[in-house]
């Protein structure tokens, strides 16, 4: 099936469009698309009328110029061949005597190789031989329940040697969305097989925490593996104790369980949410795909079944550190993501199924809802639905929340920029969505890549921008915000300093990372052992390229002190958001998003039916 025959695929009109197509099941063209962007409702765009005065002067103008000067214009085309046929031959000459040096990398793409090669330093179990990280080696190769679950390999979340599920689904998912949106420029940095090295190795431990063969529903999932030994780590999920723990992962050579969960729907759906979007990415390894979509499929149907319930507050929660403070925004992302995945309109129906979208308070104004993190994913579902509206034909019954949910991304763009007072700002720039507390930075990626994103959508249909309110802002306001904040991180900030290690000239020394900090000299630290190393004032001797620190603080301040993982720490979910923050950034080509491989799955919708006859009046 052609992109084409899917984007020009029937569906019911748009009772926005009333005048482009309006009751006839065609799709409404880039003219009504931009409209949406264009005008605020119900307001005429005079600008239009304007500028088709001011064609129509300048085409009268350019007959007379052309006109009289004919004569002068073809001595002009004669001498410009001329002078032209001069330049190529000098530039060859000098092309002989000189090498010519390829352009040098923008400081995004340098940023986003690094930021790619943290998660080698992140995995666990077995390494492949390719994984070039020379302080690593093979860890924690006894993960898993006994007779029930192979637990070993997945990607551990911070400093330590715990494994979440939560954030790590997170993180494939996002990964997995910046590949569909911007695979060709992956490609052309060399990086499209490393990114998706990274996507298999989490997708294939998520299918190990839970039967992921099971034919029609499972009963459980693993929400963690946590630990350093078998004395400070394993009584009842004790953080502090595992936090005090200081030992390489590869020093841990005892069983470790994993937490599980039977009654944890948001937990279900982020992971679910991960499997789907993953089998977009690898549409080409048919079995593979097939076998990430029918895992998520019982995800799903697992979180269904519990949908409502929360995450925390017993003992079936999903996990003692990471839990979800709501359900519906996982089901609303999960939902939208095993339909892309599938193309089944039943899950196309649950998302814009109206008492969803009031479970989910997507029409509240509360700013939490603006913020794309691991525990909220409104943002992100209001974006990836809003790709539904601007790219493909939806009508009745689809249109009206798809409306909604553009409008709620739209507000969302808005909300990011400085002239709004919908979130504080250091004095260095850097925007406060978690209103001023600790570990500020991995909010910051997640919006930037949303409003670069966004950029990259209105462009595709050919808009200039947007509206917020009566007023009207151009592509080039996200843009502005994406770099100001990503350059903060990089090092234009008060401080001078990278929040990415290994990047720039300064970038924090005191990594809060027990593999980075303790040295590889055959000698093996217990859990109290290494804590001389935890408070040590020295450098790390290991030093992991590309992890992104937590961050400063609200007064652009920042100690690089190893103890305070406020500061200090770097997190898979913190490191996949500034991965696809970079990536839509960098200057690589082609430029853009990719708008068919997101739909590859998902058919074209019947054409509605013409309405009935009006009946004979004699």
């Amino acid at each position: 099936m052609k992109r084409d025959d899917i984007r020009h695929g029937g569906g019911g009109p748009l009772e926005i469009e009333a005048e482009d197509g309006a009751g006839t099941g065609a799709p409404p063209s880039d003219k009504v698309k931009q409209g949406w962007l264009l005008k605020p409702e119900n307001k005429d765009d005079e600008r239009s009328i304007d500028e088709k005065k001011k064609r129509t002067m300048f085409t009268s103008m350019r007959k007379i110029c052309c006109a009289k000067y004919s004569v002068t214009v073809r001595s002009v085309v004669v001498v410009g061949i001329l002078a032209a046929l001069i330049t190529l031959i000098v530039k060859l000459a000098q092309r002989s005597r000189h090498h010519v040096h390829p352009s040098v990398p923008d400081n995004y793409t340098t940023a986003l190789h690094q930021a790619l090669f943290f998660f080698n330093a992140q995995r666990s179990g077995k390494l492949p031989k390719y994984n070039n990280v020379s302080w690593r080696g093979d860890s924690c190769l006894s993960d898993g329940n006994s007779n029930t679950k192979n637990l070993i390999g997945g990607y551990y979340d911070g400093g330590d040697a715990s494994k979440f599920s939560f954030p790590a689904s997170f993180a494939i998912t996002m990964l997995s969305w910046s590949v569909i949106e911007y695979s060709a420029k992956y490609a052309a940095l060399g990086e499209l097989d490393h990114v998706k090295g990274i996507i298999k190795w989490g997708t294939d431990y998520l299918l190990n925490t839970f039967n992921s063969s099971a034919a029609d529903s499972i009963f459980n999932v693993v929400a963690d593996v946590r630990g350093g030994d078998d004395t400070d780590s394993s009584g009842g999920g004790d953080q502090e104790k595992t936090r005090n723990c200081w030992i390489r992962p590869e020093d841990i050579d005892h069983p470790r369980t994993g937490q599980e969960c039977y009654n944890c729907p948001a937990l279900a759906a982020e992971m679910a949410s991960a499997l789907a979007s993953a089998s977009i990415v690898f549409k080409d390894n048919t079995n593979y795909s097939k076998k990430l979509v029918h895992g998520a499929d019982l995800l799903f149907k697992f979180a269904n079944k519990g949908q409502g319930a929360k995450d925390t507050g017993s003992a079936d929660a999903s996990s003692p550190i990471y839990n979800s403070t709501g359900f519906w925004d996982e089901f609303l992302w999960g939902g939208s993501w095993l339909y892309l995945a599938t193309g089944n309109l039943s899950y196309l129906q649950l998302v814009t199924n109206p008492d969803l979208g009031a479970h989910g308070k997507v029409l509240w104004t509360d700013p939490k809802n603006r913020v794309l993190s691991w525990d909220n994913k409104h943002a992100g579902a209001f974006l990836l639905l809003s790709r539904l509206r601007l790219f493909l034909n939806y009508g009745y019954p689809y249109e009206e929340m798809l409306r909604t949910y553009h409008s709620q991304i739209d507000e969302t763009m808005c909300s990011y920029l400085p002239v709004f007072t919908s979130f504080n700002r250091t004095k260095g720039g850097l925007i406060q969505l978690n209103n001023g507390r600790p570990r500020p930075l991995q909010y910051v990626v997640y919006a930037a890549f949303l409003a670069q994103l966004y950029s990259d959508y209105v462009d595709a249909i050919s808009a200039p921008g947007w509206h917020c309110g009566s007023n009207f802002y151009p592509t080039e306001e996200l843009r502005r915000f994406a770099r100001t904040q990503i350059d903060y991180i990089i090092g234009k900030n008060p401080r001078g300093i990278s929040y990415i290690v290994g990047f720039g000239e300064r970038f924090p020394q005191q990594v809060h990372h027990r593999g980075a900090s303790i040295p590889k000299n055959k000698i093996k630290y217990g859990c109290k052992g290494g804590l001389k190393w935890r408070d040590s004032k020295k450098p790390n001797p290991n030093i992991i390229v590309g992890a992104m620190v937590a961050g400063p603080d609200e007064h652009d301040n920042f100690q690089d002190v190893r103890s305070n993982y406020n500061y200090t720490e770097p997190t898979l979910a913190g490191n996949a958001g500034l991965v696809a923050a970079l990536v839509a950034l960098s200057t690589g080509n082609p430029a853009g998003v990719d708008k068919n491989s997101m739909f590859y799955a998902v058919p074209p919708l019947p054409s509605p039916p013409p309405p009935p006859p009006s009946p004979w009046i004699p």
